[in-house]
C-alpha cells in the first residue's frame, strides 16, 4: 500500500472544499435570514396567536440539535422515498437552524428599539407596515449587526456537520486526505489554518461593529 504525501494538490482540494463551506454558508445564511425575518415579524406581532406560533418554532428549533435536523433532512425524508442530494439536504437543514436563532436575533433587535420611537411613529399616523420600515426596522437593522456577524462565525463551524451525509465542505474533504495520506497533523493544521482564515476577520468585524454601535449609543 503506497500512501500520499500531503502536498500542493491536496491543498488544493481542501481550498476547493472551503469554497463548498462557504457556498453552505451562504445558503444557510440566506435561507434562515428569510424564514428568519418572517418569524421575528410574527413574534413580534400584534396578534397574539401569531407569536405563539413564532415562539413555539423558535423553541423546537433551538432545542433541537442541528445534527437531528440534518438526519431528519437526509435520512427520515428517504425513508418516506424523498432522496435529496447532500447539498439540497444539508442546505435546508443550515437554513432551518439558522432560521430559529436569526428570529430571535433580530426579535430582541426589533424590541430593542426604544418605545418612545414606537410612540413617536404611531402619533405620525404610520401604519404598522410604515413604522417597521421608516422607523423601526432601519434601527433594529444597525443594532443586530454585531450579533448577526457573530452567528455567522458559528454557521461556518457547523457546517462541518454536513460531512456525516458524504457532503464534502472542509471538514470532509480534510478526513478525506487523510485517509489517503495518513499525515493528521499536516492535514488538519491546514483545515484549521483555513477555518481561521475565514472565522477569524468575521469575528474582528462583529467586535468592530459593536464596538461602533457602543460608542454611538454613547454620544
Amino acid at each position: 500500500m503506497i500512501l500520499r504525501t500531503f502536498g500542493f494538490s491536496e491543498f488544493g482540494f481542501l481550498v476547493s472544499a472551503l469554497l463548498w463551506t462557504v457556498v453552505l454558508t451562504i445558503i444557510a445564511l440566506s435561507g434562515g435570514g428569510i424564514v428568519g425575518f418572517v418569524i421575528a415579524l410574527a413574534r413580534t406581532s400584534t396578534h397574539k396567536w401569531l407569536r405563539i406560533v413564532a415562539a413555539t418554532y423558535i423553541q423546537i428549533i433551538q432545542g433541537i440539535p442541528v445534527l437531528m435536523i440534518l438526519f431528519l433532512s437526509y435520512y427520515g425524508l428517504s425513508l418516506a422515498g424523498l432522496q435529496l442530494p447532500p447539498l439540497v439536504a444539508a442546505g435546508a437543514s443550515m437554513t432551518i437552524y439558522a432560521s430559529g436563532y436569526l428570529a430571535e436575533i433580530w426579535r430582541g433587535c426589533i424590541q430593542s428599539v426604544p418605545k418612545q420611537q414606537w410612540e413617536a411613529s404611531e402619533s405620525l399616523a404610520m401604519t404598522r407596515v410604515q413604522q417597521y420600515r421608516y422607523v423601526i426596522l432601519p434601527q433594529a437593522l444597525r443594532i443586530s449587526l454585531p450579533s448577526t456577524v457573530g452567528f455567522a462565525v458559528q454557521v461556518v463551524k457547523n457546517t462541518s456537520i454536513t460531512s456525516i451525509i458524504g457532503f464534502v465542505e472542509l471538514a470532509r474533504a480534510g478526513q478525506l486526505i487523510n485517509n489517503a495520506t495518513f499525515q493528521p497533523f499536516r492535514v488538519f493544521l491546514a483545515v484549521a489554518a483555513l477555518y481561521f482564515v475565514v472565522c477569524y476577520p468575521l469575528s474582528q468585524l462583529s467586535r468592530w461593529l459593536e464596538r461602533r454601535l457602543h460608542a454611538r449609543s454613547h454620544r
